[in-house]
């Protein structure tokens, strides 16, 4: 099968994009890359560093500075990746609460995220890659063969995510979501290209055999 050298998907959240991107990618052999680590790797660097996350010049100068790298998974304890910031692992670190509390906001600044993207757009390059965030279609890797947009109504979104953090009211967690989305509504486009994937009534498996089965019919278009 001619495989697409680089999928992206893309889409709100709870829709299921990491679900989706890890099985994916390990169908296919492919690294799977969610974004967001490189963003969580940058805010746990700052904090370390003990950096005013107001100060837009200190942050962009260790953006510089700092190695990320995200690796196929070392360590059998059932991590999806390995994220090394320098030469250290910080697979486990970078969800801590602390990063969670504070990662939108260290990684708010444009000088930030052009150099996040710049590395992003350098391990897609490498190919054999399945890229999970929120703009990889439109402005990581608008090149990328094969990009996915994925969908879901608010109401089932909550219902995954609360199943996922064993949260117990859902109204809560719906209305978490719906203002994730208006903060995220600026990048939150679909590619011109992308294929629209509504997830409503399909598990992650089916999900999957569907993609393939959409690669497999597409494969003539496709450049490894």
């Amino acid at each position: 099968m001619d495989q697409p050298s680089v999928i992206t998907i893309d889409g709100p959240a709870g829709a299921g994009k990491s679900t989706l991107g890890a099985l994916l990618a390990a169908r296919l052999g492919y690294l799977y890359f969610d974004t967001g680590v490189m963003y969580r790797a940058f805010t746990l660097a700052a904090l370390r560093a003990d950096l005013d996350l107001d100060d837009e010049a200190a942050l962009a100068g260790l953006a510089q500075r700092i190695s990320i790298s995200v690796r196929p998974p070392d360590v059998a304890d059932g991590r999806q990746y390995t994220v090394l910031l320098d030469t250290e692992d910080v697979t486990l670190a970078i969800r801590s609460p602390e990063v969670e509390q504070h990662v939108s906001r260290a990684a708010r600044f444009p000088q930030v995220r052009r150099e996040m993207v710049a590395r992003q757009q350098a391990i897609g390059r490498d190919g054999r890659v399945v890229m999970v965030g929120r703009d990889i279609g439109t402005v990581v890797m608008p090149e990328a063969p094969l990009k996915i947009f994925l969908g879901a109504s608010i109401d089932e979104r909550a219902r995954r995510r609360l199943a996922e953090r064993a949260a117990t009211d859902l109204d809560h967690v719906r209305d978490a979501l719906t203002r994730r989305d208006e903060l995220d509504r600026h990048v939150m486009l679909p590619a011109d290209d992308a294929l629209l994937f509504n997830t409503n009534d399909l598990t992650p498996e089916q999900e999957v055999d569907w993609i393939m089965a959409y690669i497999q019919h597409k494969e003539r278009s496709f450049h490894a």
